[in-house]
């Protein structure tokens, strides 16, 4: 490790996302809030014990279709919102060895894949059979403010931590944010 000058590191996460939608789409009501299980891998470097430097890429995962049925309507949309993000990371320089607290900040390139379904038909379950189905898909990609932060413990001498930590992304489209437990090799 005294080799590594600019403090380089990679890592992995999973933890549990939120993923909601504030805005109908298609006409169609898609207001939800749904728990999936998020993922992501991050890159980066640490050149000075109180700053850093880290890109990763987050998968908030996939909530299920949210059916609605009105008479003899029936409609339901879902979405899956995946993200490279660039953060500049500040360590609280606190006394506790091998101990980080954290918070970062960045950009982030959000892109929510929608998928809407819609079918008339006087029962729901012909639906699945292709009874006048109109299914209709849509990618939403947009630069976001992204922020965070957590908890970070060395294993002494090893060159592996451990992190908890809470991410967002700030999005007109409902906020996606994961709360992930990480493991992270520093080379």
């Amino acid at each position: 490790m005294a080799d590594n000058l600019l403090g380089l590191y990679a890592g992995v996460g999973v933890g549990e996302s939120q993923i909601r939608s504030d805005d109908p789409a298609y006409g169609y009501p898609a207001y939800y809030n749904d728990y999936q299980t998020a993922w992501k891998g991050f890159i980066g470097i640490r050149p000075i014990p109180m700053l850093g430097l880290e890109a990763s890429y987050i998968d908030f995962g996939q909530p299920g279709n949210y059916n609605y049925y009105s008479d003899v309507n029936y409609y339901g949309t879902d979405s899956h919102p995946t993200a490279p993000a660039l953060f500049a990371v500040g360590y609280l320089p606190i006394p506790i060895p091998y101990f980080d607290l954290f918070a970062k900040a960045g950009a982030a390139r959000l892109r929510t894949n929608v998928n809407v379904v819609s079918c008339s038909a006087p029962n729901p379950a012909t639906c699945v059979n292709g009874y006048d189905v109109s299914i209709s898909r849509q990618a939403i990609t947009d630069t976001k403010f992204a922020y965070g932060g957590g908890v970070q413990a060395k294993l002494p001498f090893v060159g592996l931590s451990f992190r908890a930590e809470y991410e967002r992304i700030a999005s007109g489209y409902g906020d996606p944010d994961a709360l992930m437990v990480s493991a992270i090799w520093t080379f």
